[in-house]
């Protein structure tokens, strides 16, 4: 784990997250005639939330395809353009809609490597925008992380700032695995300094955001935000929180954490997904077997209860916020 790297020059000034992943995705498309974008309105329309906003006037109909609304058909049609030696980038439309190709994922997608011991490489990226926080409606703001990070053959990454966004969509895509990319959706119109000659960190490398000394406070996503705003939060309080973006969910970077945890003896995890069976509960896990006896206190876990995401007018009982976060902390100074 390591702060973000730099090699000099670069900076284009603020951009926001969904247009950094815009600009990332042409880059890969510039880079090699054989990557594609493909799903639902990702051409004419530029995708519902306009991340693929002039590839089609650039790269053509032949590379920046609209496809059916189908995403059994998106995936599966993807599968076969990868072995036969392209490089597609699908988007799902919504987290809610990529269940019906659940099963294209997890059966073909997931397994074709290791099924033919190898010899098949299907290096896919499915863009899925993910989380709550935008007033949607229902199946628009779920968090399906756990179904992809616990299937074996899947890389699972999410970024959490534009400069990470741009960097990671392109290593996806040159990726010799089939990655799931989860972009939080409340977070595409934020904006932060794109450094476009800055050394990204590998992919699967978490990121170490704040030091602290102690407690280490784990998020991904869009949940990196609501914890930088709680350890600043807690600083007027003359207490000293670690901030870790894990940035890969599979794998994890559980080195990383064990590091930390190590120094400041206190794990808080916190993501928008239910707190049961979740990333959470895998961290929980690893670092109570690596970190016994450096813990001061349990592994606590801060994130969405074990119910369907609730309708928008109430969602805000619903995500993981600075106040739910800091008791989390005290809890764990407590002991």
């Amino acid at each position: 784990m390591a702060p973000q790297r730099s090699v000099g020059g670069g900076a284009t000034g603020p951009v926001t997250m969904a247009r950094a992943i815009g600009m990332g995705l042409r880059r890969a498309l510039e880079d090699d005639p054989k990557t594609l974008v493909m799903g639902e309105d990702v051409g004419q329309l530029g995708g519902v939330f306009r991340v693929t906003d002039g590839l089609l006037k650039d790269f053509g109909e032949a590379r920046v395809i609209d496809t059916p609304l189908g995403e059994a058909g998106i995936i599966g049609t993807a599968v076969g353009l990868a072995l036969r030696g392209y490089r597609p980038v699908c988007e799902i439309q919504f987290d809610g809609f990529v269940y019906p190709a659940f099963d294209q994922i997890v059966s073909s997608l997931a397994k074709l490597h290791a099924r033919s011991r190898g010899r098949l490489s299907v290096p896919v990226v499915i863009r899925i925008p993910f989380g709550g926080g935008i007033g949607a409606v229902e199946h628009h703001s779920e968090s399906p992380e756990a179904y992809f990070a616990h299937t074996a053959g899947l890389r699972v990454v999410s970024p959490a700032t534009p400069n990470d966004a741009y960097w990671m969509i392109q290593q996806a895509v040159s990726s010799a695995d089939p990655v799931v990319f989860l972009e939080p959706k409340r977070r595409y119109w934020e904006k932060a300094e794109l450094d476009l000659a800055s050394s990204p960190l590998p992919m699967g490398e978490a990121r170490l955001v704040l030091p602290g000394s102690q407690v280490t406070l784990v998020a991904y996503g869009p949940t990196v935000r609501t914890a930088i705003d709680a350890a600043a939060a807690a600083r007027e309080e003359g207490i000293s929180i670690e901030v870790i973006d894990l940035r890969s969910l599979s794998p994890l970077d559980v080195d990383a954490v064990e590091a930390s945890v190590r120094r400041t003896g206190r794990l808080v995890v916190v993501h928008e997904a239910p707190v049961s069976l979740g990333l959470g509960a895998e961290l929980a896990a690893q670092i109570t077997e690596r970190c016994f006896h450096s813990l001061e206190a349990p592994v606590l876990r801060v994130g969405g209860a074990a119910v369907p995401y609730p309708p928008a007018r109430v969602e805000e009982h619903y995500l993981p916020d600075v106040d739910r976060v800091l008791h989390a902390v005290d809890r764990a100074l407590a002991y």
